[in-house]
């Protein structure tokens, strides 16, 4: 009876033995990057497989606590199983998801590390050639061709560096024209203001055509106000009445007699326009601030750029005029100080001023020729005297030009002059 107790006893822990899988312990410290232990959990996900040992390993998950960067836990070893398997292992501190890894862990009695067991996601690499890379067709992926096909493409007329439109195919092509031409909707280019209702509807400062000699008294205006109510006429900047001092009949003005425009006197007229007029009326272009600003200081005792304004190529034409205005300013009373401008290389104003003088300001102006250019200057100061003149200057503008503002001190003694202001006007 005994015997069979025994018998049974042992066959009953074998069995157990068998039910119970092999485990591998892996046990490490983990640390972040900074060096400070890690604290979180690791979420361990596997799919069903068999272990070495024949154990039957259903799909599951664990979650593994980590304090102060101590980990420990025992797993099946995966190294030998069928089918080949690995753990997914998802790291989480803080509250948040941090990264994930892969373990492929091997059947042994001793403790192993992290090292020991991470898998380092090889590259797929092609059968036929043995390399990293391997080609894929567009229509191996879902909905690529169809989202290639919904972007436009570039058409014939396509270029780079200019302003794009859809052309009747839907392909993208780029406007033809000059660079300061206008784009119209229908994707055509031409000088602003032409064609359609793109002509100005309102002129300004139109001086009327005639000869101011006392004795005449018709003028023609550049355009025919409409509505004629629209028009104001000035004579020396005062206003003209219309049937008291003239008549209006569509662009034609008469004078009364007793308000003939005498010689030497000024007539502009402002009015409103039909957009269909077939008139060319006069255009006023506006002025163009091409620099302004604070400029620079020095201590220096010889001439030192203290400011510039850089004018590109073909921003000067031939009738044009350039206003230059600028102020400075001398801190401390040891020491004299000049200033000059150059327009290019020549000197568009050069002054001396004393040790007692705190504030200079200056105008010029350069008479835009077809070769070069006329100069012309005003400076003074708080107790600099007025200063103009006239010059000339050669310098080529077609391809840029450069307006620089230079000071110096008459000796190095800690005084300082500034360019507190400038401005540079174009007024084509």
């Amino acid at each position: 009876m005994m015997i069979s107790r025994t018998i049974f006893a042992a066959v009953f822990l074998a069995s157990s033995a068998l039910a119970a899988p092999r485990l591998t312990t892996i046990q490490d410290v983990l640390y972040k990057a900074d060096g400070t232990r890690f604290n979180g959990t690791l979420v361990i996900t596997w799919s069903s497989f068999q272990a070495g040992d024949a154990s039957a390993i259903a799909t599951q998950s664990t979650t593994v606590r980590v304090v102060d960067g101590n980990l420990r836990v025992q797993l099946v070893p995966t190294t030998s199983s069928t089918p080949p398997m690995v753990y997914s292992v998802t790291y989480n501190s803080d509250g948040r998801f941090q990264f994930q890894e892969t373990w492929d862990v091997p059947t042994t009695t001793q403790p192993v590390r992290l090292r020991d067991i991470r898998v380092v996601t090889a590259t797929v690499t092609s059968a036929d050639t043995g390399t990293g890379t391997t080609s894929v067709e567009e229509s191996d992926v879902v909905g690529l061709t169809a989202d290639l096909g919904a972007r436009p493409i570039k058409g014939p007329g396509y270029a780079a560096g200019r302003v794009a439109i859809v052309n009747p195919t839907g392909a993208l092509e780029s406007v033809s024209g000059i660079a300061n031409d206008c784009v119209r909707v229908d994707g055509s280019s031409g000088p602003c203001g032409s064609g359609g209702t793109g002509t100005a509807s309102f002129v300004d400062a139109d001086t009327p055509s005639g000869i101011v000699d006392g004795a005449n008294t018709q003028f023609t205006l550049s355009a025919q106000p409409d509505p004629a109510a629209s028009l104001a006429l000035y004579r020396n900047g005062i206003l003209q009445k219309v049937g008291q001092d003239y008549t209006l009949s569509g662009p034609t003005l008469t004078f009364a007699p007793a308000a003939i425009p005498q010689p030497g006197d000024t007539l502009l007229a402002s009015y409103r326009r039909a957009e269909d007029d077939a008139g060319s009326p006069q255009t006023f272009p506006a002025s163009q601030v091409l620099c302004s600003g604070t400029g620079g200081a020095t201590t220096a005792a010889v001439l030192a750029s203290i400011g510039t304004c850089s004018i590109s190529a073909g921003v000067l034409l031939p009738g044009d005029r350039v206003e230059v205005r600028f102020d400075l300013e001398h801190q401390g009373a040891a020491s004299g100080f000049s200033f000059q401008i150059l327009w290019g290389a020549t000197a568009l104003v050069h002054r001396d001023a004393a040790a007692t003088d705190t504030l200079v300001t200056g105008r010029a102006d350069a008479g835009i020729l077809a070769a070069g250019a006329q100069l012309s200057f005003q400076s003074w100061g708080a107790v600099l005297p007025f200063s103009a003149g006239v010059a000339n200057a050669s310098d080529a503008y077609g391809t840029g030009l450069t307006i620089d503002f230079q000071g110096n001190l008459a000796s190095a003694s800690g005084d300082t002059l500034t360019l507190r202001n400038f401005t540079v006007v174009r007024l084509p």
